[in-house]
């Protein structure tokens, strides 16, 4: 179990750190959407072009880089939305249970899926070296690849919690142990 709990723990360090990068891009996201919004308008005023589409752009690819890579470090601090109706009077045992059966049967194949059907766009995406059919519009081929990184990232995460939970399960790790470990 202690092999198990090691890579569980290199998965969490993974997206921790994939976690912390991501937050720094809201910064970024808010610089870019600030220069667009004055640079149009500054632009207009001395009749000059400051912005562009590859800046409107940036801000969606930001925003995507945050949305997809915040989805692991999410799940790891046990952010994602919960019905907490019944689950928050269980046991830490009962929950640890649910939380594998619900990765197992729910998480792993949505991610699995998600994969399997953006595989083939991905691919076709690269081979063509796919960009925006706006003017001065960025290359979209490196954005659709996270969709499958993110994606991945979501399964390793999924697959560090089932160790985790499945140790509170058998009562090899307390809850508090596993708590402290995220």
């Amino acid at each position: 179990m202690e092999k198990l709990l090691k890579i569980s723990r290199i998965i969490d360090a993974l997206n921790e750190i994939i976690g912390k990068i991501t937050t720094w891009l809201v910064l970024v996201l808010v610089v870019v959407g600030g220069w667009n919004v004055i640079g149009r308008y500054l632009g207009r005023l001395i009749g000059a072009n400051l912005s562009s589409n590859a800046y409107i752009e940036a801000q969606w690819y930001i925003f995507d880089l945050i949305f997809f890579f915040a989805a692991a470090y999410a799940l790891k601090h046990n952010e994602h939305v919960r019905v907490d109706v019944f689950y928050s009077k269980w046991n830490p045992r009962r929950k640890a249970l649910v939380e594998i059966i619900g990765t197992v049967f729910f998480l792993i194949p949505f991610c699995g899926l998600v994969i399997f059907y953006s595989w083939e766009t991905v691919v076709n995406s690269w081979s063509i070296l796919e960009n925006s059919p706006d003017p001065d519009g960025l290359p979209r081929y490196p954005i659709k690849t996270v969709i499958i990184i993110s994606f991945a990232l979501l399964i390793l995460q999924g697959i560090s919690k089932i160790i985790k939970n499945f140790a509170i399960f058998t009562g090899y790790l307390q809850p508090q142990e596993e708590s402290s470990n995220d």
